[in-house]
């Protein structure tokens, strides 16, 4: 049997070291089975042409790559290595982590030049750079043994011009390593030499070859458990032709009022922002007694807000805030000297929702517009990253209900689904590579007709998500209630942190019933469903709406008028109930 050979004796203990085969205690257990699943068992055998790893954002994709591919080049079963990734920055980052396992990787590489220096190993190019002369990197895959990696894969199916050049150029490669956190897009290109699999419903998914999700990452403590903390708030602006509106975030809206009041939520003429940032650097220094070094990242729309909220920031913390623009020569810079400082804050515009490696970041702000699912999973992962078991990360988003089902589904394995409507989720988010291409100005919303000036935009405390439950309830800003879950430690175990959401929630809750009725006395059942008592009256909403045609909102209004009571999200167990008893009533009448 054949091992790797090379030495790395000042290796960090995050990449694989010099071992015998199956020994390497620098390799995290999923990635040595990773590779036992290319090689078999005993590591001898010569493994796949093809072979597609998806594992959580955060847990290693890189390491394990990079031993793959010096295992491969030490068999002599390839003999050069060819990097595609999805930005600039990315090449780079691929070429210092390839340098540290003795594998030389040109970063620099243009088509322009034709050949590489004999002293690399490979280069590092994007997808962009393939697509624009893919009989170039054809002819460099055929001169030698290629293994192609190609880093968040599903890149290559952006568009049929982008997936047909990958095809073309790499066809001909000895080995493909396919890598991704997030398997999956909106639309439904089929992604080059990913496999698919028909299933008994007839329609054909993704099938990875060896895949490690968020849920066992986290109980490995390889990652860190996230916490959500939403915000909801009041909305007023005013339109064109010179009315005012007012909504607010947390309440049933059509969509169109949703993202109107998003949009002003975000605007930093309000003080929504102000607020939430405020919150978030609060709970910024609460993670660092425990992690000295936390930063945090605000991922904002465009240049104009970015430089608005770096300006809240040096208000609120007397420091500036590193900014990262997409069109900036030094972004790649300046992400990789916040990488190595203490500072407290980067704000950036989207750019950094993908591979991007700051293990540091532990706080995030959610302020920009878009919300397909894979920039919400790329931008979350930014997050994860552990670095010591008990590391905790908070995210900072507004009470969007799309926002906050991304959140909930943090665990959920996505495949690529073929064979479906583009649309089915209902969503009409722009794709990933439209979210992350460069802004000068704010994003329009949904045409002239919307276009509008935000009069007042103030945050409410709205509620906590964590591992697929909700704690909390609203609370303004600088209150009690909410100084309690910003003060959550930020070293906990992931049960633990499960235990203190569900003992401040009682404890919310109990307290606001002394308020109301001077009883200190704890009612359970309130306290554990009061979410499961929101989703029943959502589920009896959406039925009625069904059969009735009425829109959500209407349905909502009428049993608050009917019954009394605050909005939804502000409203106790008993008067949900209320709520769920007259819609029951209502179809009850209705059927007799």
């Amino acid at each position: 049997m054949t091992v790797s050979t090379f030495a790395a004796p000042d290796m960090p203990p995050a990449f694989p070291q010099k071992a015998a085969w199956g020994t390497a205690s620098s390799l995290r257990a999923w990635q040595q089975q990773a590779l036992e699943a290319y090689f078999g068992e005993d590591g001898t055998a010569p493994g796949p042409r093809d072979f597609l790893t998806v594992a959580t954002p955060g847990a290693g994709k890189t390491t394990f790559a990079l031993r793959l591919a010096r295992e491969l080049l030490d068999r002599h079963i390839v003999q050069q290595v060819t990097v595609v990734c999805p930005t600039e920055h990315l090449k780079r980052q691929w070429a210092e982590s390839a340098s540290r396992v003795g594998i030389k990787i040109d970063p620099e590489f243009q088509n322009s030049q034709g050949k590489v220096g004999k002293e690399f190993h490979g280069i590092a190019v994007t997808y962009a750079t393939v697509a624009a002369r893919p009989a170039l990197h054809r002819n460099r895959t055929e001169s030698r043994k290629t293994l192609v990696v190609f880093d968040e894969v599903h890149h290559a199916g952006d568009g049929l011009s982008w997936g047909d050049a990958v095809r073309e150029a790499f066809e001909p490669a000895t080995r493909r390593l396919c890598l991704s956190g997030t398997p999956f897009r909106t639309d439904i290109n089929p992604i080059p030499f990913v496999r698919y699999e028909e299933g008994p419903d007839g329609i054909r998914r993704s099938a990875a070859d060896y895949t490690y999700g968020y849920g066992p990452a986290l109980a490995d403590g390889v990652v860190r458990p996230v916490i959500f903390l939403a915000y909801a708030g009041e909305m007023r602006w005013r339109t064109r032709a010179g009315d005012e509106i007012t909504a607010t975030l947390g309440e049933p809206l059509t969509q169109d009022q949703m993202s109107q009041a998003w949009r002003a939520a975000l605007d930093p003429k309000g003080d929504w922002m102000r607020q939430v940032l405020g919150a978030a650097d609060k709970r910024l220094t609460e993670l660092r007694r425990a992690i000295p070094d936390a930063g945090g990242l605000v991922i904002a729309t465009d240049h104009e807000t970015a430089r608005a909220y770096a300006k809240m920031l040096r208000a609120i913390t007397g420091q500036g805030a590193t900014i990262v623009l997409s069109d900036d020569p030094t972004a790649s810079k300046k992400i990789k000297q916040f990488s190595q400082t203490e500072d407290r804050w980067m704000v950036a515009v989207r750019m950094v929702s993908e591979g991007v490696d700051i293990p540091r970041l532990c706080v995030g702000v959610y302020a920009t517009s878009t919300s397909t699912p894979l920039f919400f999973a790329q931008a979350i992962g930014r997050f994860v990253r552990a670095r010591r078991r008990g590391e905790t990360a908070s995210v900072f988003l507004p009470t969007v209900p799309t926002l906050l089902g991304h959140a909930a589904e943090m665990e959920t394995e996505r495949d690529h689904v073929l064979d479906r409507p583009v649309r089915e989720d209902g969503l009409d988010d722009e794709l990933l590579a439209e979210a992350n291409r460069e802004r000068d100005t704010p994003d329009e919303v949904g045409g002239d007709e919307f276009a509008f000036e935000t009069v007042e935009a103030s945050a409410t405390f709205d509620r906590v998500l964590y591992d697929g439950g909700e704690f909390g309830m609203q609370a303004a800003p600088g209150s009690v209630e909410e100084e309690e879950f910003l003060g959550i430690p930020g070293l906990l175990e992931p049960e633990q942190v499960s235990q203190l959401l569900r003992k401040r929630q009682a404890q919310q809750i109990a307290n606001e019933r002394r308020r109301k009725t001077g009883d200190p006395r704890e009612d359970r059942t309130a306290a554990e469903d009061l979410h499961t008592l929101r989703k029943e009256l959502n589920g009896l909403v959406g039925a009625w709406s069904h059969r009735t045609g009425q829109p959500h909102g209407v349905i909502h209004n009428e049993l608050r008028r009917t019954c009394g009571g605050p909005q939804l999200a502000q409203a106790s167990a008993e008067e949900v109930r209320r709520r769920i008893d007259k819609i029951r009533e209502w179809a009850a009448r209705r059927r007799s």
